[in-house]
């Protein structure tokens, strides 16, 4: 008897980073099953205009893979993004809404005659709301985390604490123990959001207590990074958990505003450079810091006598038009050779470069396992969302990050020229047990994904569970 073609439908929210680990995550599923096929709902917010360009790159070799732009809502006032990023993102999928049911509806009947079985739909933290959806339509809902299983862990302890004190988060908080965590955790290091009690707080215990109406949670870690947290997520709790990372495009995320003359120049610098000599800073596609922070890693960078690839953003209201404008005076001429600026770059592929040794990062989730899957030690930088709580988890939890900072998103405290320099020192200077720790790991990541490794397992599971959920 012929095997039923499957399809699955994702919904990834509109951030490029969710967009690129939601793909890939669905091109995973398509190379253990060649019965199952993927369509994807693509939404643009006015901040995110290259999302569409984005996911037909990273899907034009995969026929299997379809992708749907969803016609685009009344947007919230630009204004509640610096108020809340979580509330203006949070509001903006949700006025989607009725486009996607719309889009789903025209799926569904397409399919009967197609003789496809849509088996449910693959949504991310953001788009939870359209359980909702799912369940009118008749069809199971899935969510891919593209975060770790620390911060799911701390979205099942929003929702629980939110049933017992709807009261929300203060700094004056005593340090609280989520689940799956070996250490207290002190509520600086917290997403900024769950302290902002008029839109932040609602917006986290809105997303919170949909998890539970899911019919699985696929989390892009694996079982060896976070172990006490995957295990505390084992036995009767419900719905179940598939840690199936490192989800990661290994050929970097592309870009519309390459220059691409620039990024040439950039890598045939790196080419020239000795093995592990080289740190790399770069902070997130949206993040461009102000003149005095800028002013204070300049000076770091300099007196670490180390050379340097830093990846600069100028941000929107900056009269700069350049990253070399927001330099301090004469600074280029003091690190000529051994440092370089650039705009824009492919993370990923400097990553791997061996000159690399150490990596300044704003720990997002993405960034935390690129780095890990290369074996480059990390910095920590936190700026937004759950980075902070990312960089906790691998200084506190896991010894496998340098603390440089761990509370910048929610204290904005300035980070000195001195915690810079020293910083770039230990990545480089340091033989260390992080050093020895992250070799391992690097291994470990790439096993859990081949055949029998546990990651390629859980894949699996989650498939097959889908199947006998639909049959």
């Amino acid at each position: 008897m012929a095997k039923r073609k499957t399809e699955l439908i994702f919904v990834p929210g509109p951030g490029i980073g969710h967009i690129v680990s939601s793909l890939g995550m669905a091109e995973r599923l398509l190379d253990h099953d060649d019965q199952l096929s993927v369509t994807v709902l693509v939404m643009k917010l006015p901040i995110t205009p290259f999302s569409d360009t984005y996911a037909k790159s990273l899907t034009a070799s995969q026929p299997r893979i379809k992708l749907v732009s969803v016609p685009q809502p009344k947007f919230p006032p630009l204004d509640l993004l610096k108020k809340c990023p979580e509330y203006y993102i949070s509001t903006s999928t949700d006025n989607h809404i009725p486009q996607i049911k719309t889009i789903l509806q025209d799926i569904l009947s397409t399919s009967i005659s197609n003789s496809v079985q849509v088996a449910g739909l693959v949504l991310d933290f953001f788009c939870v709301t359209l359980v909702d959806v799912a369940k009118e339509l008749g069809l199971n809902s899935y969510i891919f985390l593209t975060s770790s299983a620390g911060f799911l862990s701390l979205m099942r302890y929003i929702s629980i604490r939110d049933e017992q004190d709807d009261s929300g988060f203060s700094k004056s908080d005593p340090d609280m123990l989520i689940p799956g965590f070996f250490n207290h955790i002190p509520n600086w290091v917290l997403p900024a959001g769950l302290l902002e009690k008029e839109l932040g707080y609602p917006t986290y215990v809105k997303l919170a207590t949909r998890f539970k109406e899911a019919n699985g949670i696929m989390v892009n870690t694996f079982a060896e990074l976070e172990p006490r947290l995957i295990e505390s997520f084992l036995g009767n709790q419900t719905p179940p958990v598939y840690p199936v990372g490192p989800v990661i495009n290994l050929k970097g995320q592309p870009n519309p505003s390459l220059d691409q003359a620039q990024w040439d120049k950039t890598m045939k610098w790196l080419d020239e450079q000795p093995e592990s000599s080289v740190v790399f800073l770069c902070f997130g596609s949206n993040v461009g810091f102000g003149a005095e922070q800028v002013k204070e890693i300049a000076i770091g960078l300099e007196q670490s006598g180390h050379r340097f690839l830093w990846s600069m953003r100028v941000p929107p209201d900056s009269l700069c038009t350049s990253p070399e404008e927001m330099l301090p005076k004469g600074f280029l001429e003091k690190v000529d050779g051994r440092g370089m600026i650039c705009g824009w770059s492919n993370q990923v592929e400097v990553l791997a470069h061996k000159a690399i040794g150490g990596f300044v990062s704003h720990c997002g989730w993405n960034s935390t396992l690129e780095s890990l899957w290369h074996g480059v030690p990390i910095a920590t930088f936190p700026i937004y969302a759950e980075q902070q709580l990312n960089a906790f988890e691998m200084v506190k939890e896991l010894g496998l990050a340098e603390e440089l900072k761990l509370d910048y998103g929610t204290n904005c405290h300035l980070v000195s020229s001195v915690e810079i320099e020293r910083a770039v020192r230990s990545l480089i200077e340091s033989e260390n047990d992080e050093r020895k720790k992250l070799k391992e790991i690097k291994q470990v990541a790439r096993k859990s994904v081949m055949e029998g490794g546990s990651s390629f397992i859980a894949t699996i599971q989650f498939i097959k569970d889908v199947m006998t959920e639909n049959m």
